[in-house]
């Protein structure tokens, strides 16, 4: 019940979150990479790895603007940089000494701006189906608030969990050069599953303590059943959350640095899915019936 009674606290705390979210985003813009924006990707592969600001030193002399380079693999190095020119692309690989290229890619702004269309819609659709299959789910439970609620209560919460993420990612590239790439996409799709599957149990149990209330003729009123449901699926949620936390937190220290980005994105996003499965869509559900009663 603490959860429901203060959930004007936890509501302000998402709202601080997402209102820095949203202005990161407008002041900084996305970081996005060669995937979206296009580019030439450079691997190239050494017998040992040389320090990072070393290959950064030599490429830097080139004088090809802004570029990035991150490990991949035990022995490579993944360099993006502005599209190149074939001489500029030799003398890259000429700089790079000994290196072994494995692959040199080209992908023009249009196929980027391609792919970021696409990655949009594929985020919208899998929000929209999400909505949908949870109306269709709770289309039984119209009292006290109706089935659609429970699909609009979750696309609050889908939002904060994609929002914050991003807005996230956003500072993080603005202030560390981490780049947005289809990786981040596939990431969002992933927090976007786990938020609705932790959501889910909870409705669920809302429902299930709706049926009892029903069948008992205890009459109990709709905030203490949401309540109870959070109090009983409580311990639930924090132990699955934490259990995939200690995963993605394994895999961002001692993993492969080209998954680092990747795991960072899941841990930020399981956080946010489970506060907002918590303290976000449920406490919704009672602000609609408190409404739905004036």
């Amino acid at each position: 019940m603490f959860i429901v009674r203060h959930r004007k606290i936890f509501f302000a705390i998402s709202g601080l979150l997402l209102a820095v979210s949203l202005w990161a985003m407008y002041v900084f813009g996305f970081n996005t990479s060669i995937d979206f924006k296009g580019g030439t990707l450079t691997e190239v592969k050494f017998s040992e790895r040389p320090a990072q600001n070393e290959v950064e030193s030599k490429i830097g002399a080139l004088n090809l603007g802004g570029i990035s380079i991150r490990p991949s693999g035990d022995a490579n190095y993944a360099i993006r940089t502005r599209e190149l020119t074939t001489e500029e692309r030799q003398a890259l690989i000429e700089v790079l000494g000994s290196a072994v290229v494995e692959r040199q890619n080209t992908i023009g702004p249009v196929a980027g701006r391609e792919l970021k269309d696409k990655a949009v819609k594929a985020i919208l659709v899998v929000i929209l189906m999400i909505v949908l299959f949870i109306t269709f789910a709770f289309r039984k439970v119209s009292q006290p608030v109706s089935s659609w609620k429970y699909g609009l209560a979750t696309i609050v919460a889908l939002a904060h969990d994609i929002i914050i993420p991003t807005g996230a990612f956003v500072l993080l590239g603005h202030y560390m050069g981490a780049e947005i790439d289809l990786l981040f996409v596939t990431g969002l799709l992933a927090i976007l599953g786990y938020s609705v599957h932790d959501t889910i149990v909870v409705f669920d149990r809302v429902r299930e303590n709706l049926r009892i209330s029903k069948e008992t003729n205890t009459h109990e009123d709709f905030e203490v059943i949401v309540g109870k449901s959070v109090t009983q699926t409580f311990g639930r949620s924090i132990n699955t959350s934490l259990t995939i936390f200690i995963t993605l937190l394994a895999l961002f220290l001692i993993g492969s640095p080209a998954t680092k980005d990747f795991a960072l994105l899941l841990i930020i996003g399981v956080i946010a899915g489970t506060y907002s499965s918590i303290f976000v869509a449920s406490p919704l559900l009672v602000t609609f019936y408190k409404f739905r009663r004036k």
